[in-house]
């Protein structure tokens, strides 16, 4: 039997989990969709509780050009203005 390590590789960089915020209202939110079919439905219905649940401003909902790579550059810089972000996966 041989028992393997799921852990990633050495000398990986740490990272320090985002501020949370105090709340949603006002706050932009941005969705990174990987485009899937059967993601619009999901993201819509997402939207509308953001805002009438949450109060949020701005729901910002952008697709990576290709659902098995990381977000594009440009796609990372933009959420940079974001308060928020959720990456959403579909199928």
């Amino acid at each position: 039997m041989q028992i393997l390590d799921p852990s990633h590789e050495e000398g990986a960089v740490g990272f320090a989990p985002a501020v949370r915020l105090a709340a949603l209202e006002g706050a932009t939110v941005g969705v990174i969709s990987n485009g899937k079919e059967g993601t619009k439905g999901f993201f819509d219905a997402f939207e509308r509780v953001l805002r009438e649940r949450y109060g949020v401003g701005e729901v910002v909902l952008r697709t990576k050009s290709n659902y098995s790579a990381p977000a594009d550059k440009g796609l990372l810089e933009e959420a940079k203005s974001w308060d928020a972000l959720v990456a959403g996966i579909g199928d």
